[in-house]
C-alpha cells in the first residue's frame, strides 16, 4: 500500500507507472512524451517519496526492485481508475438507462408534446419514467432546489446560472367556439375588446400582456373569468362565447381535436419565446442530455407538422 502524504505530486503515478511498464527510463520518457532528463528529475523524485530505488541497473538495462514489484499492479490500477474518473462522459444508452425525470411545464404544453414525448421516451428507454410537474402559483426556484430537472415552456426570467435553450418562437391567437359572433366579420380591436374573456393564468391574474397592448389603443377588455389551467379555459369558451388566449404552434392540435376555432389578434403582440431550461449541475450528465435531446426531437417535429398544415 502507498503511504498517504499531503505533499505527494500525483503525476508522479503517470511517471511510475510508465517506468514499472517499461523498465526503462528512455521509453518511459518515449511514452510521455518527456525528454530523458525529465523523466530521471520524476525517477529521482518517486525514489526519495517511497524511499526505494524502484529500478536498479542489471548490465545494460533496468530491473524493478520487490518494492516496485509488489506495488506495480495497484499502480497500474490507479493510473486506470483516474483516466476513467477524468474521461469524459460516455452518451448514454437510453435503452439502460433507469431513471425518473421531472419535468416542470404548463398543462399547455404537456398536453400538446407530452403524448408524444412518453411514447418515444417509452420505446428508447423503457426504464424511464417521465414526471410532470404542474407550475406553482409562485414563482419558485425548481431547479436550483433540484425539485424540477428540465422547464419547458414560456421560460421568462430565471436565475443567473440557469442554462436556456431557445426552441422556436410562437404567437397569442384568439380561441373561441365554432358559430361564435366574432367569426361572422372583420375581427378588430374594438370588436376583440369588447366581448368576454377568460383568462388562464397560474397566479391567477386578471391582466397581462395582451391587456398593456390594448391599453395603448386605449382599449379594455372585458375579463369574466380567470382559471389556472390551459385545459379549464377551453372547456369554458366551448360551452361559452367568451374568447380564450392560446399559443398557435403549441396549441395547436389541443384547439382542433375540441373543435374549437382560432382568429389572429387584431394587433400587435410580443412573440412568445418558447424554451428549456436546466440548471448547470445538469450540463454534463448523459442521462440528462438524452432528455434534452429527446425534447428537442419531439418539439421541433411538432413545429414542423404543423408548418406542413399550414401550407396550401
Amino acid at each position: 500500500m502507498i503511504a498517504r502524504n499531503a505533499n505527494i505530486d500525483l503525476n508522479l503515478l503517470t511517471a511510475l507507472d510508465a517506468l514499472l511498464e517499461e523498465e526503462s527510463v528512455t521509453a518511459a520518457a518515449d511514452r510521455l512524451g518527456l525528454s530523458g532528463p525529465a523523466m530521471s528529475r520524476a525517477l529521482g523524485r518517486i525514489r526519495r517519496t517511497i524511499g526505494d530505488p524502484v529500478l536498479v541497473r542489471a548490465g545494460r538495462r533496468m530491473v524493478p526492485t520487490p518494492r516496485a514489484l509488489e506495488i506495480r499492479a495497484e499502480v497500474r490500477g490507479l493510473v486506470e481508475a483516474a483516466h476513467r474518473l477524468l474521461a469524459p462522459s460516455a452518451p448514454a444508452d437510453p435503452a439502460q438507462l433507469a431513471r425518473v425525470f421531472t419535468l416542470s411545464a404548463h398543462d399547455l404544453f404537456v398536453s400538446a408534446v407530452g403524448p408524444r414525448l412518453v411514447a418515444l421516451a417509452a420505446e428508447e428507454a423503457p426504464q424511464v419514467v417521465l414526471r410532470f410537474l404542474g407550475e406553482s402559483h409562485v414563482d419558485v426556484p425548481v431547479l436550483r432546489d433540484g425539485v424540477a430537472d428540465l422547464e419547458l415552456g414560456i421560460i421568462g426570467q430565471r436565475e443567473p446560472e440557469i442554462r436556456t435553450e431557445h426552441l422556436f418562437n410562437d404567437r397569442g391567437v384568439a380561441v373561441v367556439r365554432a358559430g361564435h359572433p366574432l367569426t361572422t366579420a372583420r375581427l378588430t380591436a374594438r370588436r376583440y375588446a369588447d366581448a368576454p374573456h377568460i383568462n388562464f393564468t397560474r397566479r391567477g391574474r386578471l391582466t397581462g400582456p395582451i391587456d398593456a397592448a390594448l391599453a395603448e389603443l386605449g382599449l379594455r377588455r372585458r375579463v369574466i373569468a380567470t382559471v389556472p389551467t390551459f385545459a379549464a379555459s377551453l372547456l369554458m369558451v366551448r360551452d361559452s362565447d367568451a374568447v380564450g388566449l392560446a399559443n398557435e404552434v403549441t396549441a395547436a392540435s389541443t384547439v382542433r381535436g375540441l373543435g374549437l376555432c382560432t382568429l389572429p389578434i387584431p394587433f400587435d403582440l410580443p412573440p412568445m419565446e418558447v424554451a428549456m431550461a436546466w440548471h448547470p449541475r445538469q450540463d454534463a450528465d448523459p442521462g440528462h442530455r438524452w432528455l434534452r435531446g429527446l425534447v428537442r426531437r419531439v418539439v421541433m417535429a411538432a413545429v414542423s407538422a404543423e408548418s406542413a398544415r399550414e401550407q396550401p
